[in-house]
């Protein structure tokens, strides 16, 4: 008997594990779940109990579409859930529920309106000018380090207020709170790492309260929601979401196109003899890369999805990995096309809580493809990257690349 195949063998898949993702059998895996097993029970593990995983795009998108059904405050993240709920839930807007969750959002959304954002995203055009410029000057970089880490990071810092001198810091920090660079990072180094950026801003936010400026932080510091200002506890919470959610996407989308151009590079062609209109090609680098890969919910009632019953209280997770690689809803899903449309993916979630940021991360993720389109003929991989370990996130933390100039230099 031939042996079993690790898509075949679910038993042997563990999706709290980190070290599952980076396999390269995944893809198989979610084909897998897809086609046989779209709502599958994942079973109990020795320090886990059991919990939903939903992989087809139907199922997915009717899990975000019903709030009332599928609720965010016990946790969104597949960590925080199983380790029974989240610490911030209620007061985080990411873990909130309506009707809190809408009045939060709606104060939110002024400062994330194009209109709003536009000062912001002329400075990411700046900072990503210059950030490839060293780069290609350099000739031969770390994109992750050296490029991609340095642009979300700054750009949401400058929204937040936060002075120039601690971004290094909060990178650093933020990458440790939800992924690692490192196979053996332990659960204490998360902890400290999250309760560094707590304590930051909870000695920034109580400056703004009194001395508010035009930022994010003072927006929050000043706000009233529901009548009342928000608590110490809930400004710090949402500042912390910001700082973390506002860095993952675009930095690791950024990083997977690159490499994806380093290997085929017909595609970037495409987009440098101007046959593929960047926007779109912005789309698929988000669908292509997904980031983050799943979303968490709880199931309020008991409901039933593809005829298998799920109980109040159980865990619900959204595999948007998988469901943006779903054969009924994208043509040729493993293919990379630059010019796919339409392009639905749910990498930025979708209903009440689709991701704050959305805007601001298509424009960073632009920015960097710009300033490379306009400098670089060819971008050539130096070796193997190296992933980031996360249930959560996917994506490169290393990516040394040769960015080659036109006239071949």
């Amino acid at each position: 008997m031939p042996p079993r195949t690790v898509a075949e063998d679910l038993a042997q898949i563990n999706l709290t594990d980190p070290a599952t993702f980076v396999q390269p059998a995944m893809e198989d895996v979610w084909r897998h779940l897809r086609e046989d097993h779209p709502v599958y029970l994942h079973p109990a593990t020795e320090t886990t109990p059991e919990f939903w995983v939903l992989t087809r795009y139907d199922d997915v998108l009717s899990v975000y579409k019903d709030p009332e059904r599928f609720v965010s405050r016990r946790g969104n993240m597949l960590t925080s859930l199983m380790k029974g709920g989240d610490p911030g839930g209620g007061r985080m807007l990411a873990v909130m529920d309506a009707p809190r969750h809408t009045a939060l959002r709606t104060t939110l959304l002024k400062s994330f309106s194009p209109r709003a954002l536009q000062h912001v995203v002329d400075k990411v055009r700046v900072r990503a000018e210059e950030r490839v410029a060293a780069a290609v000057e350099a000739g031969t970089c770390d994109f992750a380090a050296e490029v991609a880490d340095h642009i979300p990071m700054g750009t949401i810092c400058d929204l937040l207020g936060v002075p120039p001198s601690d971004h290094a810091e909060l990178l650093r920090l933020s990458k440790q709170a939800l992924s690692s660079d490192d196979a053996g990072q332990s659960e204490d180094d998360v902890w400290l790492a999250r309760s560094e950026i707590l304590l930051y801003f909870a000695e920034l936010a109580a400056f703004r309260r009194s001395v508010p400026k035009e930022d994010l932080i003072s927006t929050l510091a000043t706000a009233h929601v529901d009548g009342a200002p928000l608590t110490e506890e809930e400004l710090v919470l949402n500042c912390y979401g910001l700082i973390l959610a506002g860095d993952e996407t675009s930095r690791l989308a950024a990083t997977g196109a690159v490499r994806h151009f380093s290997q085929n590079p017909d595609a970037w062609d495409a987009l440098r003899t101007g046959r593929v209109p960047l926007p779109a090609a912005v789309e698929e680098i988000l669908r292509w890369t997904t980031p983050a890969m799943h979303l968490g919910r709880t199931a309020a009632t008991d409901v039933e999805i593809r005829g298998r019953a799920i109980a109040a209280g159980d865990t619900v997770t959204a595999w948007n990995v998988s469901a943006n690689r779903d054969e009924t809803v994208f043509t040729d899903p493993y293919v990379f096309d630059p010019a796919r449309t339409p392009n639905r993916h749910l990498t930025f979630g979708y209903g009440p809580h689709f991701c704050l940021g959305a805007y601001l991360g298509r424009a960073e993720i632009a920015a960097v493809v710009d300033a490379l389109l306009r400098t670089v003929d060819t971008i050539e991989a130096q070796s193997e990257p190296e992933p980031v370990y996360s249930t959560f996130l996917r994506g490169y933390s290393s990516l040394t690349v040769r960015l080659r100039p036109g006239g071949g230099a």
